[in-house]
């Protein structure tokens, strides 16, 4: 075990009387405006969690970590923590300039000396770090979909923490956490990783691992970025608060790691371990499948399931950390308890529920059994995931011009308010063009960016109970996944493909607009001079051809119907 598992860490912060005097020098440095996932990483890189980095990645580090998991010294560190930016802004910074690193807000939280500015080939990087170039891997969408195609690395001189205004008293830094432990005397810690509510088996299986290891324990979920689609990070917090009354007084402590999770399976499951390393922890549980994405673009997972153990494993010595095996805990019907799941004798009964039934339970309001969970976790789930007829949702009307998206959705508008019990928004193509996006014209960047307008208005429209009906053309299938992640957090997301044939689509051109394209008169026209993206996969595929607007309507209705978002 390193022998300064227990000592302080080392900070990037600057002394007091320093950070005030770079905050206003700071002033006149160019300024990026930080992505959350990059407020994420600024953080764990100042209090320590990143360490031993000294900053983003530069290109030597960046190579040796995406081929062979170790910085250009020979460290182990298995994931790459580079700052990306856009091509704009790379063109005005350079190699011995510092930046100002802001929030959202506009705070300085940091500068940023750079040492290294270059383009990466993010093929190589999602290769040889996720193992696919696939962009049914959310890290991989993310390289490729949302980060800057540029890199700046460089040494990092903390000026503050970005501010948390939630859960402040279960926020600790590495330093803060270690002195915790010094404290009550806690010598041997095993970390559990999580981005899920827990559960009875969860907590049958924490507490068993901490009893083997001769351990104390210390639930670290993360709440930074997760898996798109998780359980917000509110109610998780509110679901581990119900649970620590269960766990024997004094042998167990709750905080939150700030960290945005790549869903990376193998190498992820050794970044952990470094990180809770140096949180002071001493062990960590591995689960099956640990930090799995899910499945690829052929239906198989993206990792085997002890793909992750066998990794840890085999740097344990390295990352200083013991590795417990996650064990299945399962409930025995007839011992009416929980047991590992190699340990159950042959003829008994096993009890379980899967997510997606846990999910179907909650969206249906129906029973949760106690064997199974926590009267106070159910409680609070219930809170955030009422009856799926109660939530709000978005239909996602896509395809070409002329194909007969807004009648469809005004139809279908017209009769979900008849239906009543939730209020019914409709964010039509031309009206969003005219009150929200008058000033963008019809360029790639311009409709990625009227796109995402509308996706997000649809997303506090789903957030807050309401059916959001939007019926753009959303050409672009990444910018329509896009959206869909950014809805799913709120509620369900059904995209409506109409598709109307090209052919078709000109025929009812009362506008004129296939011809003026035709004629060249009007540049980058959907489905002649500019690609439409076809959905692979749409809720609902629409042919308006030969049926009328009521059949068509009735289609989508009877599609919710199924989903049971609303009740016929």
């Amino acid at each position: 075990m390193p022998a300064n598992v227990f000592g302080p860490l080392p900070e990037l912060y600057a002394s007091p009387e320093s950070a005030a005097r770079l905050k206003l020098e700071a002033g006149g440095l160019p300024s990026w405006d930080l992505t959350p996932r990059q407020v994420c990483d600024l953080e764990l890189l100042m209090n320590g969690g990143f360490s031993p980095l000294g900053g983003f990645l530069g290109e030597a580090d960046y190579n040796g970590v995406v081929e062979e998991m170790r910085l250009a010294d020979g460290t182990l560190w298995p994931m790459p923590v580079t700052l990306d930016v856009s091509q704009a802004f790379a063109d005005k910074v350079a190699p011995g300039g510092d930046i100002a690193l802001r929030d959202p807000e506009g705070v300085i939280l940091a500068i940023l000396s750079i040492s290294d500015k270059w383009t990466p080939d993010k093929a190589r990087e999602a290769e040889k770090v996720f193992g696919a170039d696939d962009i049914a891997h959310p890290a991989v969408n993310y390289l490729h979909h949302k980060a800057g195609p540029v890199y700046l690395g460089g040494a990092i001189t903390g000026i503050q923490q970005p501010v948390h205004y939630d859960f402040k008293a279960r926020r600790d830094t590495p330093n803060e956490l270690r002195a915790f432990f010094r404290k009550l005397g806690w010598r041997r810690i095993v970390a559990f990783q999580t981005r899920n509510p827990l559960h009875r088996a969860h907590q049958e299986l924490t507490f068993r691992a901490a009893r083997e290891a001769q351990a104390n324990l210390l639930i670290h979920p993360v709440v930074g970025m997760t898996k798109p689609g998780d359980i917000d990070h509110f109610t998780r917090v509110r679901c581990y608060e119900a649970v620590l009354d269960q766990y024997p007084a004094s042998t167990t402590a709750l905080s939150l790691l700030n960290l945005a999770m790549r869903m990376g399976g193998p190498r992820e499951a050794v970044w952990h371990g470094i990180i809770r390393r140096n949180h002071g922890c001493t062990h960590m549980i591995v689960g099956r499948d640990h930090a799995g994405p899910g499945k690829n673009s052929q239906g198989k997972n993206f990792y085997g399931p002890y793909d992750a153990q066998d990794l840890f494993r085999k740097h344990q010595d390295e990352i200083g950390v013991e590795m417990v095996d996650f064990k299945q805990m399962v409930y025995v019907q007839e011992k009416a308890q929980y047991e590992p799941r190699d340990e159950v004798a042959a003829g008994q009964t096993i009890l379980d529920i899967s997510g997606t039934e846990l999910r179907r339970r909650l969206r249906e309001g129906l029973d949760i059994p106690e064997w199974f969970s926590f009267p106070g976790v159910v409680a609070e789930l219930r809170r955030t995931s009422p009856p799926r007829a109660r939530q709000g949702f978005t239909l996602f009307f896509t395809g070409l011009s002329g194909s007969g998206k807004s009648t469809v959705a005004n139809a279908l508008m017209i009769k979900l308010m008849e239906m009543g019990g939730r209020p019914v928004t409709l964010l039509d193509g031309d009206l969003v063009r005219k009150h929200l996006s008058s000033e963008l014209g019809f360029s790639k960047e311009h409709r990625d960016i009227n796109i995402r307008r509308i996706g997000y208005v649809a997303s506090e429209i789903t957030k807050n109970g309401g059916i959001a009906i939007c019926a753009p053309i959303a050409p672009y299938a990444a910018t329509r996944r896009a959206v869909r992640e950014e809805i799913e957090q709120f509620g369900a997301f059904v995209e409506v493909h109409v598709a109307t044939s090209l052919e078709e689509c000109e025929k009812r051109d009362r506008k004129g607009l296939y011809k003026l394209a035709r004629e060249g008169k009007i540049k980058e026209f959907t489905g002649i001079s500019d690609p439409y993206d076809v959905p692979e996969a749409p809720e609902v595929r629409l042919d308006t051809e030969g049926f009328d607007v009521d059949y068509c309507a009735q289609q989508v209705i009877l599609k919710l119907e199924n989903m049971g978002l609303i009740r016929a």
